[in-house]
């Protein structure tokens, strides 16, 4: 699975592909992570507010890992984002 996320919303949507394709619920994530349903579906809805420490625990039980690189060409500026 490879996915480009640029936005909290597009990173959100990425995480709850992947719980929906390994067949989980918010609530199992929140389990497996000792978080709440509400964190996890707060994430997974590109809230604003999240913890770095949220988003590796989610990703490590998604069995996901985050990448950093340069953009690639075209994309917006950082300023066109928010």
């Amino acid at each position: 699975m490879k996915q480009l996320a640029r936005t909290p919303k597009q990173l959100g949507a990425a995480l709850r592909r992947r719980r929906r394709n390994l067949g989980l619920r918010q609530g199992d994530i929140g389990n497996m992570t000792n978080l709440r349903q509400a964190t996890i579906s707060a994430l997974e809805n590109g809230e604003p507010g999240t913890r770095l420490r949220t988003l590796t625990h989610v990703l490590a039980a998604l069995d996901l890992e985050l990448v950093v690189r340069e953009r690639s060409s075209g994309s917006k500026e950082m300023e066109d984002l928010f």
